[in-house]
Parts: C-alpha cells; structure tokens; sequence
C-alpha cells in the first residue's frame, strides 16, 4: 500500500473553506502517479513503449470533506489485474486515522500508437504488490443510462485542461460536470464513465438531467459521442 501525506491549501478549497471535489480527484491520481514513479513504471517508462493507464471509471465516496489546513495522508493500492484491466482502491484519511474517503477505480492498459488495449508488459505488473480490496459498497463499472436531459451551452476544451497523455486529464471532466450542479448542492458519491479522449480544441456539448441516483451530466462531442458521464449524488 502506498502513501502520500499532504495538507489542504488554501488554493485547494472552495467557499466553504473545504477541500474541492475535483482536488479531491488530483489527490488520487497524484497518489497513484506517485507510487508508479516510485516503482520505476511511472510517465516516462511507459511514454518509451508508447503505453499508458487510462481511467475507465471511478467510484468516489466522500464520507467527509476536509478543511483549510487539515493535514490528510492519502492511501492507494492496486487490488486486481486481469487482461488489460487493472483495478485500485483509494482512501484518505485524516490525522486522527480516521476514513473520510473511499474510492474504487478500474484502468485500461493502452497502447497509444494503435489506440487500442494491450496486456501490462510483465515487468508492469512485478512492480505492484496485489492488496485485498477495501470494504466499501461497489456499484460496478458502467453507469446506469441517463434519461433524456436538457442541453446546455457548448464550450471548446482550454489548454489548461490537457495532461500528459495529450488527452483532457480525468479530473477535469468532473469540474466540466460540477458546473451543473445546483447551487449549495453537497456532493458525496461521484462515479464517471469515461468512453472518448477530448483533445485540445474539442467542442464539448453537456446534457443534464436529475435521475433516480442524481444528477447525470453527459459530455459528448458535436456528433453525439460520449466523452464521458458523470453521476453526482
């Protein structure tokens, strides 16, 4: 298992003076990105065999927000891998040891010269030591089918949204999504879907609508195909 300890800044918090949900997310994957750099299978190892870990989906539950200045130690560990899947747990906790965030998080092992799926090469998968998963409720990869919602206004994907990968960083869809939300909305379960990489430049078109499990954002691109979706609860 891995570990990160961290303090929430004043530039990480919202109005409430709490930790934001979306550098919640930059937590995790800071987390993750983290312990793979460490074990010498981070960015540039997989950059030199044209690979990467994209995000499929994630589960996030929120028991509790953090605030200004709260020291936080942050928790990752992969707990499965098969085919080109691989699956991490997270969690935070605060400086009492007590859990104040669980998530679950499924990955795909990409080769980014076919763009397709591809096996971890053997040494990827040595340097993980394989940790029984958390106990926390797990609603499964792909997310219920969001009814039909109300269009909002299209934007075009700002520079400041792309990571490493070229790509729009996971987080960000999330922060796309949270724009939606009512005022005073308290979010504590986020799930996202993602299913088409946004690119720098990319028109994203929202459509939103409250459900049964809450409210569901869908971004896509002018021809109707999914970028990702987001269910906030």
């Amino acid at each position: 298992m891995y570990q990160m300890d961290s303090r929430v800044r004043y530039s990480e918090c919202t109005v409430t003076g709490e930790l934001s949900l979306t550098a919640l997310l930059d937590y995790l994957q800071d987390c993750c990105t983290f312990q793979s750099e460490e074990l010498g299978v981070g960015v540039e190892f997989l950059t030199n065999y044209h690979m990467a870990w994209l995000l499929s989906s994630w589960q996030v539950d929120i028991i509790r927000y953090p605030k200004l200045g709260e020291k936080i130690r942050i928790f990752t560990w992969p707990y499965e891998f098969k085919g080109f899947y691989g699956k991490r747990n997270f969690k935070i906790e605060d400086e009492q040891g007590t859990v104040i965030l669980k998530a679950d998080s499924i990955w795909i092992y990409m080769d980014m010269q076919s763009g397709k799926p591809s096996r971890p090469l053997p040494e990827v998968q040595a340097a993980y030591t394989i940790e029984p998963s958390q106990e926390m409720e797990y609603l499964g990869r792909k997310l219920p089918s969001m009814p039909a919602g109300e269009k909002k206004k299209t934007f075009t994907v700002p520079h400041y949204f792309i990571d490493t990968n070229r790509h729009v960083n996971n987080a960000k869809y999330v922060l796309m999504a949270e724009e939606f939300l009512p005022e005073g909305y308290r979010v504590n379960r986020v799930r996202a879907e993602y299913k088409k990489a946004a690119v720098l430049g990319d028109v994203i078109c929202p459509e939103v609508c409250c459900g049964e499990d809450g409210i569901y954002v869908h971004l896509a691109n002018e021809a109707g195909e999914t970028y990702a979706n987001v269910i906030f609860s």
